[in-house]
């Protein structure tokens, strides 16, 4: 599983696929951080954490799109599903190694903190709080990009439907506006990620929320196990 990790995670730095990722999330948060922080005179990142929210959108599909989808393309997942590694391993292995990836990007945040704490008082409880929940909301957004990328041997077609599904995903605050019934509308509601991470941006930390991201993971993981495990003896 290490060697798979390890394998996925040196291949965003040996194509320009990571330097481009990691150089575009840190421009956008140091535009959000200057326009919302340092130019306004305040201290309060909830601003930048939500601005954020929307480019994560973005991001993550570059991140998950050739995990899967390359293998197939360069016709090396034969070999690698038939290696002594199990099934949920190498799911795991790629998905840590985006995870990681993500990490890196979420690293301005920090330079965000030291920024702000040379001329104010930032509350580094909710700093780390969002970054916990960048990592939390990013883990979900990860796990439904690799099974995406399961799908199919297109790396781009991977990044455009993994996008597209997060678009709606972001989207379902504005859907559920629209439905007259109640029943329902409660019901999109409890799906959204963008009012579950906007709980976390302004510092509210909800067991509830964090069972959310944790279960949406787990379920597009299980997912992609099972649509690997269908291939492996097709």
């Amino acid at each position: 599983m290490f060697s798979i990790f390890k394998r996925e995670l040196s291949s965003y730095f040996t194509s320009p696929v990571g330097y481009v990722v990691a150089a575009a999330f840190m421009v956008f948060n140091g535009i959000f951080f200057y326009l919302q922080c340092l130019y306004t005179g305040t201290s309060n990142l909830y601003g930048v954490f939500q601005s954020m929210f929307f480019i994560v959108l973005f991001i993550i599909p570059l991140i998950t799109m050739r995990l899967f989808a390359e293998d197939k393309k360069n016709k090396t997942d034969q070999a690698l599903l038939t290696s002594p590694v199990g099934i949920p391993s190498i799911v795991c292995a790629k998905f840590f190694s985006a995870i990681v990836m993500l990490l890196i990007c979420l690293s301005s945040y920090l330079i965000d903190g030291i920024i702000l704490s040379c001329i104010a008082s930032p509350d580094w409880s909710v700093l780390w709080g969002n970054v916990f929940a960048m990592v939390l909301m990013g883990s979900a957004f990860i796990a439904m990009g690799v099974f995406v990328s399961s799908l199919t041997e297109n790396v781009i077609i991977a990044a455009i439907f993994s996008f597209a599904l997060n678009v709606i995903i972001s989207m379902i605050d504005t859907i559920s506006s629209t439905i007259p019934w109640n029943w329902l509308k409660n019901m999109l509601n409890t799906l959204s990620f963008q009012t579950r991470y906007g709980n976390f941006a302004l510092g509210l930390i909800a067991f509830s929320d964090v069972v959310f991201f944790l279960s949406i993971t787990g379920l597009f993981l299980f997912f992609t196990d099972r649509v690997i495990d269908r291939k492996r003896w097709a």
